[in-house]
């Protein structure tokens, strides 16, 4: 054990720790996304694949670096998002010369000063009078994939607004809005509809989006039902029905998860 100590260079620490920096980073861009537990298993795959071999255990460590060997390939179509993400922003800081600053990809902003109450009192209004809506509000991602599928918008939030966008009339009620950053990034975006087939029949098509968006992100859905006038909070794909004076502190308590 000593000698084994001993074999240890400066180099191989620097290795270390430059790796343990490459998966920090890769942790922290895709935390809060469908593609977080894909690289978990990839991981923990490769970890055995270690394993195995360390242990010379022939056979799987052949089943296993095939495994890996094609994973690679597996691996850049499944997160083909995040690396040209990950690749323009590293591109773009050397560019601007801010690169050596601060790796912007690295950091997760946060709806820290959220306006509960706009939000809040928005959609109290709209179940009072039976008006359907769909609000996801971000967390640790920004859902970047589902704001390319609406309407850009980026306004500041207030519940007149909110309430005008999904007036059964208004060319943008139709979809889910997206609030991130303390703005009304987006509205008219397409969700994913979850598959859950224990979900009950009641429900209708934006709460199942809101359940389905959920499952594979981490973000809050505020749904008001167009037949019920019901108020329902979704988190992790578990959908809850909020009293209207609870709506605010139960929005709060939320994004502090």
């Amino acid at each position: 054990m000593i000698d084994l100590f001993i074999q240890v260079s400066v180099f191989d620490i620097i290795d270390i720790i430059l790796v343990a920096a490459l998966f920090y980073g890769l942790y922290r861009l895709l935390k809060g996304t469908s593609a977080m537990s894909i690289f978990i298993g990839i991981v923990a795959v490769f970890l055995i694949w270690q394993l195995v071999k360390a242990l010379h255990m022939e056979m799987l460590t052949a089943i296993l670096g095939a495994f890996v060997s094609v994973g690679f390939i597996a691996l850049i179509i499944i997160f083909q998002p995040e690396i040209r993400r990950f690749l323009f922003t590293i591109g773009d800081q050397a560019r601007e010369g801010k690169l050596a600053q601060k790796l912007k990809f690295l950091k997760v902003r946060s709806n820290v000063d959220l306006n509960t109450e706009a939000v809040a009192k928005a959609c109290v209004n709209m179940a009072e009078i039976k008006q359907g809506a769909l609000i996801l509000l971000t967390r640790k991602n920004n859902l970047d994939d589902i704001v390319a599928t609406g309407v850009t918008v980026n306004a500041d939030i207030t519940n007149p607004l909110i309430e005008n966008i999904f007036f059964k009339n208004s060319p943008l009620h139709d979809g889910a809005m997206i609030i991130r950053h303390n703005r009304i990034t987006a509205a008219r975006c397409i969700l994913p509809v979850s598959n859950n087939t224990n979900i009950p029949g009641h429900y209708g098509l934006r709460h199942r989006a809101a359940i389905g968006v959920t499952e594979v992100n981490d973000c809050i859905a505020l749904v008001v039902s167009e037949e019920t006038g019901n108020i329902s909070m979704v988190s992790g794909g578990e959908i809850k029905t909020v009293k209207p004076s609870e709506i605010k502190e139960t929005i709060e308590k939320e994004m502090k998860v």
